[in-house]
């Protein structure tokens, strides 16, 4: 058997990139025409998104997690399984939280938009996204790599690493989120 050159690996990780971030623009397009912001001015009115989106990225790193327990185990097709459902949650949470974010910053008076903490809250959450997709990109990497049977229960680095990111991005969010808690409350 012939191994594929890196140009076809790059190419599908490429299509399945591109394929899953429009799909994710598609999503929060779909959201944001179907459930509008309402323009209350309310700068510290924080979208039940925020919530759902919080939810998917904890299943999305179960996902993960169960990916590498199942290459461990040498269960190939349970492994892709997993790494399947994390890219849908992942997908799923990229749309979710553009919503919310759009909602945010939508939400916010013009006289606070500089300094009020919605602002600094989405600034944060804005950073965290693009940090998240990067995470999507990684996974999509290790995905193209399973589907050609880079990974075993001897060589499992690389999704290993690919959890790491997913668990600490999950912290961070959390943190934002205690954050987003904090302004609601005192501002």
């Amino acid at each position: 058997m012939v191994p594929e050159p890196r140009s076809a690996y790059a190419l599908q990780f490429f299509v399945l990139a591109t394929s899953l971030l429009a799909i994710a623009a598609g999503l929060s397009l779909v959201l944001v025409t179907q459930f509008p912001a309402h323009h209350a001015h309310q700068a510290n009115h924080f979208s039940r998104a925020f919530a759902l989106s919080t939810g998917l990225l904890l299943s999305g790193s179960i996902c993960v997690d169960g990916a590498v327990r199942a290459v461990r185990r040498e269960r190939q097709w349970l492994f892709r399984n997993w790494l399947g459902l994390g890219l849908t949650a992942g997908v799923t949470f990229v749309a979710v939280q553009t919503y919310a974010l759009t909602t945010l910053i939508r939400q916010q008076p013009p006289t606070e938009a500089e300094t009020g903490a919605a602002a600094f809250v989405a600034v944060f959450a804005t950073l965290h996204g693009m940090h998240f997709i990067i995470a999507l990109l990684f996974l999509c990497y290790i995905t193209v790599q399973a589907a050609a049977d880079r990974y075993d229960h001897e060589y499992y680095w690389g999704v290993t690493v690919c959890a790491w990111f997913w668990h600490a991005l999950a912290v961070v969010w959390i943190a934002i989120l205690f954050v987003m808690l904090i302004a609601r409350t005192f501002a």
